[in-house]
């Protein structure tokens, strides 16, 4: 069992190693993979199309992980819903990964239905930064990508070994993105679907004044929003 699923420290007097220096960042294409899963083989390209939520987790039957796990099987069918497709990684053997499968499903009454990543030689893991070696340097950190159709990087986050994630952070993330793009939009903080979005600013002194003219909710010039 990992010992950072429990409450601990990352030690500060020994400093991180050296990280790649090439890692996905925003905006760009995401990293190619082809790997080993529950579901069987798959390549990123298999995702072309839709959207994906690739998600590392530090290591099989741990408390965490297994609650993790839970959350993110009680998202899949909304995910779907938003043609979102999910994929889990650590760096535990295919075995491990059915064996623990399984015990959710035994011990829970959870099916997992998404494919699990069995990256045994850390290939995945190296190509994402999901190692980080001032927290361990034998698991996988709580990473989630945002991979869009076109398989462009569009969100990263990164949560500590001890902390678990909020699935219903994800769901928002996925919907605020997809407003973004279909509505050529910005979300403020804490948007939920069905509220007010952000209209861009202005980028010329006439296009400030004719703001102001527009008719949208304007608290100032470069602050407007409207309903979508």
């Amino acid at each position: 069992m990992s010992s950072q699923d429990a409450s601990s420290t990352p030690n500060p007097s020994h400093p991180a190693e050296s990280t790649p220096a090439s890692l996905p960042r925003l905006g760009m294409a995401a990293p190619l993979f082809e790997a080993v899963t529950t579901h069987g083989k798959i390549r990123l390209e298999d995702f072309r199309g839709s959207w994906l939520v690739l998600f590392s987790h530090p290591a099989d039957f741990t408390p965490v992980c297994t609650t993790e796990f839970i959350a993110f099987a009680g998202i899949a069918s909304e995910l779907r819903r938003r043609g979102v497709e999910l994929l889990g990684l650590s760096i535990d053997s295919p075995t491990s990964h059915i064996a623990w499968a399984l015990n959710i499903k035994e011990k829970f009454g959870i099916e997992i239905p998404f494919p699990i990543i069995a990256d045994s030689n850390k290939e995945v893991a190296t190509l994402y930064g999901m190692l980080s070696p001032g927290e361990s340097k034998t698991e996988t950190s709580r990473c989630v990508f945002v991979i869009d159709p076109d398989g462009i990087v569009r969100a990263m986050i990164y949560y500590p070994l001890t902390t678990g994630r909020n699935t219903d952070e994800i769901l928002r993330l996925i919907d605020a993105l997809q407003t973004t793009d279909k509505h050529k939009v910005a979300t403020p903080a804490n948007w939920k679907p069905g509220e007010k979005a952000i209209v861009p600013p202005p980028t010329t002194l006439e296009e400030a004044e004719a703001r102001l003219r527009s008719g949208l909710e304007c608290a100032d010039w470069y602050f407007c929003k409207r309903a979508l």
